[in-house]
């Protein structure tokens, strides 16, 4: 089987007439980390949950594991193993205790329950607090034991719901080597939703950008950035200017495509960076437009999300968390 996750014109519409999933369609390769990238409210997690047999479309199909979610999810359920964004620990129970329950569940019984435990339990790092109330854990030894939980069946396919959010720097990097380790020494495929573009671009083979349900762009992250030509420039401007004031002031500027404004940040792309930028930065002089600072890049999965989406990640990201 090429494909572990299969999903054709997912639809799913809540109350209210609110459509998270507008005809997603997305495959996942067996063995391979598969990023979901999107800002909050995307409907990353609506399709998770339809994935993992929680919901169910109102249009569409989806197949895990070569399982169909809608007409045998019990099987789906046995090949999965899921991490919720929320972590579903038993707080008042030691590490040890909710991997061995989460064993039973799967009807998992003696030796072999007890030995897949401890060898979780050591492959985590959590030897020294297994035997722990999770209640005093870290929020990254929490995250781990999360982890393997999921994994204390020995699923196909692993779905990671947001995996790395509230953890600090260090504990997140931990997570994206373990991460990357069970998809390449294992074997195991990997959905894993995200709203971080550095997560997305470091650990999935391919990837799908959605924006307000639907996916805008689907590759790798290298093929997505590689279908924008030429470098990101990126203008922080002292103050609010209005788009058309930004707009006239750069009509003179040979080369320059792609102009976006929000706020006080202008957005860009040229051929040439460096040999734009000096024309840029006297165009805007000329029309009274202070700068605060200028940056090129090469393009990165924040442009590639603006050419799609027709908005930057991080304005995304700010719209979905507005009441």
């Amino acid at each position: 089987m090429d494909n572990a996750i299969e999903a054709r014109g997912l639809v799913k519409t809540y109350r209210g007439d609110v459509r998270a999933l507008d005809g997603v369609s997305l495959a996942a390769e067996t063995g391979s980390v598969f990023g979901l990238l999107g800002p909050n409210g995307a409907g990353k997690s609506t399709a998770v949950k339809i994935l993992t047999t929680l919901s169910r479309p109102d249009a569409g199909e989806a197949f895990v594991a070569g399982h169909d979610v809608l007409r045998h999810p019990a099987r789906v359920r046995l090949a999965i193993g899921c991490v919720a964004q929320k972590s579903g620990l038993d707080l008042q129970a030691t590490g040890r205790e909710n991997l061995l329950l989460q064993g039973r569940v799967y009807g998992m019984r003696g030796g072999v329950l007890r030995s897949r435990a401890q060898e979780l339990i050591e492959r985590f790092g959590l030897s020294d607090a297994a035997d722990r109330v999770v209640k005093g854990y870290s929020g990254g030894m929490q995250r781990k034991l999360d982890v393997a939980v999921g994994l204390m069946h020995r699923p196909q396919v692993l779905f990671l719901d947001e995996p790395t959010t509230g953890l600090d720097p260090e504990a997140r990097v931990d997570m994206w080597s373990e991460i990357a380790r069970l998809a390449g020494d294992e074997g195991l495929t990997i959905l894993m939703t995200t709203h971080y573009l550095e997560e997305a671009d470091s650990l999935a083979r391919r990837l799908a950008i959605v924006d307000r349900g639907k996916v805008v762009a689907e590759g790798t992250p290298d093929e997505l950035k590689g279908e924008l030509r030429g470098d990101a420039i990126v203008v922080e401007l002292e103050e609010q200017v209005l788009d058309g004031e930004v707009r006239r002031a750069l009509d003179t500027v040979p080369e320059l495509y792609d102009v976006a404004v929000e706020a006080r940040t202008l957005r860009a792309r040229a051929d040439s960076g460096a040999r734009s930028v000096p024309a840029v930065l006297a165009a805007l002089e000329a029309e009274g437009v202070r700068v605060a600072s200028v940056t090129v890049s090469r393009p990165s999965l924040d442009d590639v999300y603006l050419q799609y989406a027709g908005r930057a990640f991080s304005e995304a990201d700010q719209e979905a968390k507005r009441p």
